[in-house]
This record gives structure tokens, sequence and C-alpha cells, in this order.
């Protein structure tokens, strides 16, 4: 049971975005911005990366719907999702994924934990400065989010269906707040 009053027929991140919508802009406008803007990362790498941190982080909703996204754009899927879960090293991803990820994975832990050797590592393997930048934020962003959607103990949805069709949503809508609000999500 949630923490707070929040819409019984919204779920995680949804439900606080539609609680307090002058939080929820910003927030929304940051999202769209790592996740969907323009990016030498690839949509599903940056989604990889969320899912990751949410993993790390034990917040089941957002792995869960960041996961669902991840699958349904290219380059990604779930035998990915399960094997960065389950063994970084030994993952499907390249050699530059790979180090952002491990960059990832101590930004969760600690800012403070990323060494120079880390962002000397993913240089090596490829990745930009511009890469790095935004696998330490969308970590960052990410941190927030499980903290938020866990601290104030939103619902979860009791179908598995669910994560598939906001995955859908986040995959074509974006993350961008609806003018005419939130909507419970139609399960088919």
């Amino acid at each position: 049971m949630p923490h707070i009053a929040l819409r019984s027929d919204l779920f995680g991140i949804t439900s606080l975005l539609d609680f307090r919508p002058e939080t929820a802009g910003p927030l929304c406008e940051l999202t769209q911005l790592l996740l969907r803007g323009p990016s030498t990362l690839s949509e599903a790498q940056r989604e990889l990366i969320a899912t990751y941190t949410s993993y790390l982080n034990d917040c089941t909703f957002c792995q869960s719907a960041h996961g669902a996204a991840t699958c349904q754009l290219p380059g990604g899927g779930p035998e990915q999702i399960n094997a960065v879960k389950n063994d970084l090293d030994s993952a499907p991803l390249d050699d530059k994924m790979r180090a952002l990820l491990r960059i990832a994975q101590k930004v969760q832990q600690s800012g403070r934990a990323v060494a120079v050797e880390d962002a000397e590592a993913a240089r090596l393997a490829g990745a930009t400065d511009l890469e790095i930048h935004d696998t330490v934020l969308i970590t960052a962003l990410f941190c927030l989010y499980n903290r938020y959607v866990d601290g104030l103990a939103t619902a979860l949805p009791a179908d598995p269906a669910f994560y598939e069709a906001l995955g859908k949503r986040i995959t074509t809508r974006g993350y961008t707040m609806p003018e005419d609000g939130y909507k419970p999500l139609a399960l088919k």
C-alpha cells in the first residue's frame, strides 16, 4: 500500500507523476532527452542502462518496465537482459557497452566509486565522453526514480502483461507527459 494517497488505477512512477505534475514535467523532459533524444547510443542501449540500474537497486517496477521497453526496441531482448543480470562479464555485449554498464554499476553504488580508470577503459572500448556522461546521468536519474518509486511504496500491477503494454507505450510515445493526463493502461 502506498505511503501517500495515489490513484489506485495507476502504478509505479506513473502514479507519482500524476500526483505532482509540477515535478513530473521536468523529470519527463530529462528522461525523454536522455532515453529518446539524439545519441550515438541506441534507444535499446539506453533502456538497458536504465534496466540494469533498476535491477541493481532491486526496483521491481522500473526494471520490469524498462526491461520490457528494451525488449521491444531493435537490439534489445530478454536473453541479453538476463545475461547482463546474471554475469556482466560474459553477457553478449560489445566491449563499449560492457564498459559503460560497469560505470553504471559503480555509479549505482556511489558516484565516487567511478575511477579515472573506468572512464579510460570505456574510451579504449570506443565510448565517447558524451556516452560516458549520459551513462552516468541515466544511472543517477534511475537511482532517483528507483528510490522515488520504492520510497513511496507505489503499487505494482497484478498482471505481468502490464509491463509489456507499458513497454509498448514507452517505445511508441516516449516519456513526454500526456496533455490530457495519465490514463490507466489498457491490457490486451
